[in-house]
């Protein structure tokens, strides 16, 4: 009962933690935005200070992934598309993940055999332990590219009603591209950085068709596949831009809304498993622990 209760205790604490640190106003980082911002001398120190370290470790992987034999051309495109998605657009990126693949397997045997999780069973647990270790990077690049495709779907809706105003004064569809990749620099490098990636496919001969094509299929998000293939139409049937804009703007809007009302409904399913491990347990014996205890202090002399 006692080492119960103290199980409980801590539980509860460690929720009462957690909920007041996420109920705690986080600290706006205004002199980070603003040092990024007007490039001070400082940031521009520790921007290259981290930049050196980084460019270090990515060396060491591309020269262990450069030893490693070339994988099949099937492989090799999966990986890159994948890379690119994560907003990994290095030559080297597809080599640096080879390598860390191989760090990633080493560490994780040598963690096992040191830890003496390899006497259980040698054979099957490094396999295992090797195993995991090849594909843990991989898991790092898909989330990655989850938290990137993220960040697009909720940049877009801004970009979108940007670019309808700039089409609806009169400037044309690249010039618009270009106008709202700078206008969200700030605010949404990423989709930012894919417009102004556009701009310059079609500023070295590339036709806008192709290049929005490629704007679908670098960011692998589905609603910015609908907007190519509403531009791509309206170009072909010369129909109205900016009636098109308009309407897939409201469509992204109620999207999103959509989507804010699904998570909303998966709250109180979430809370079960928090309910019943946790709450249950510390009412129940608040509420009944003094019952048992007076219980076992009258039945105890009268057992005797």
């Amino acid at each position: 009962m006692a080492f119960v209760l103290f199980f409980i205790f801590l539980a509860v604490v460690g929720i009462l933690m957690i909920l007041v640190y996420a109920s705690s106003p986080k600290p706006v980082d205004i002199g980070g935005r603003l040092s990024r911002t007007l490039k001070t001398p400082g940031s521009a120190e520790e921007d290259g200070a981290s930049n050196t370290a980084g460019r270090k470790a990515e060396n060491v992987f591309v020269a262990i992934g450069a030893l490693l034999p070339k994988p099949k051309a099937k492989k090799l495109s999966q990986d890159q598309t994948l890379l690119i998605r994560a907003g990994y657009r290095s030559p080297n990126a597809y080599l640096a993940l080879r390598g860390a693949r191989v760090i990633s397997c080493v560490a994780l045997v040598a963690l096992v055999m040191w830890t003496g999780l390899s006497n259980l069973n040698p054979f099957a647990v490094i396999l295992i332990a090797g195993f995991l270790g090849a594909y843990v990077p991989e898991f790092f690049v898909i989330n990655r590219v989850k938290a990137r495709q993220k960040l697009l779907r909720l940049a877009l809706p801004d970009a979108m009603d940007l670019m309808v105003i700039c089409v609806e004064v009169g400037l044309g569809l690249d010039q618009a591209l270009m106008r709202v990749a700078e206008e969200i620099e700030i605010a949404h490098p990423e989709l930012s950085s894919e417009l102004q990636m556009v701009n310059l496919e079609m500023r070295v001969g590339r036709t806008r068709l192709d290049a929005l094509r490629e704007l679908g299929e670098r960011t692998g998000l589905d609603d910015i596949k609908a907007l190519v293939g509403i531009l791509i139409q309206t170009d072909r049937f010369g129909t109205s831009i900016v009636q098109a804009l308009r309407t897939y703007s409201d469509e992204l809007r109620t999207k999103r809304r959509q989507r804010a009302e699904e998570m909303a409904a998966k709250v109180s399913v979430k809370m079960v498993p928090a309910l019943v491990f946790f709450i249950f347990p510390a009412l129940m014996v608040v509420i009944l622990g003094p019952a048992a205890l007076t219980i076992m202090h009258s039945l105890l002399p009268a057992m005797k």
